[in-house]
């Protein structure tokens, strides 16, 4: 089990089993926010911890994707789709030794959408 959460604790996260890969994106938002994602069907081994009014969101762009940072301490936490079905956690509000092992594959999410490496 791999736990994540925000600085204060309370957005929190736990992966089931280590993630294949972790992603790092390089379009505006991502680049700014210095994530790294892994992504994750809802309730395939990823379970989110977020009360009730924890988070504050924000929609740009596609209006595709909302991006959750804690209303306490600031942190990203993860990113939603619109109409449900994806989102990602932010791996950086993990341990670093918990993810060491795992693969870091880039993503151009800036121009191509392709991985570059």
């Amino acid at each position: 089990m791999i736990r994540g959460a925000c600085h204060c604790g309370a957005v929190s996260f736990e992966v089931a089993q280590p993630p294949e890969r972790i992603v790092a994106c390089n379009c505006s938002i991502c680049r700014r926010y210095a994530a790294l994602w892994v992504h994750a069907p809802p309730n395939k081994g990823v379970v989110l911890y977020v009360p009730d009014g924890a988070t504050h969101e924000y929609l740009w762009g596609d209006k595709e994707l909302i991006f959750h940072s804690c209303k306490v301490c600031g942190c990203v936490t993860h990113w939603s789709g619109v109409n449900g079905g994806r989102f990602a956690v932010n791996f950086r509000l993990v341990a670093p030794d918990a993810y060491n092992d795992i693969p870091i594959r880039r993503f151009d999410g800036a121009d191509s959408w392709e991985f570059l490496d």
